[in-house]
C-alpha cells in the first residue's frame, strides 16, 4: 500500500456540506471521496504515473 501523507485542507461550509453528500451517496467517508475526486482528475488530466492507474 502507498504510503500516505496527512495535511490539512480548508474549504468553505458549502463545499464540505456538497462534499459529505456525496460521500454519503457513494458509501464513503469524506476523505476517501476527496482522495477519489483527486484520483479522477489526476487520471483525467494524465499527470498519473502509469503504473498509478
Amino acid at each position: 500500500m502507498a504510503k500516505k501523507k496527512a495535511f490539512a485542507l480548508r474549504v468553505d461550509e458549502a463545499t464540505m456540506k456538497a462534499i459529505e453528500r456525496w460521500a454519503n451517496d457513494e458509501f464513503r467517508s469524506v476523505n476517501g471521496q476527496i482522495e477519489w475526486m483527486l484520483h479522477q482528475q489526476l487520471k483525467a488530466s494524465k499527470r498519473l504515473p502509469k503504473k498509478d492507474e
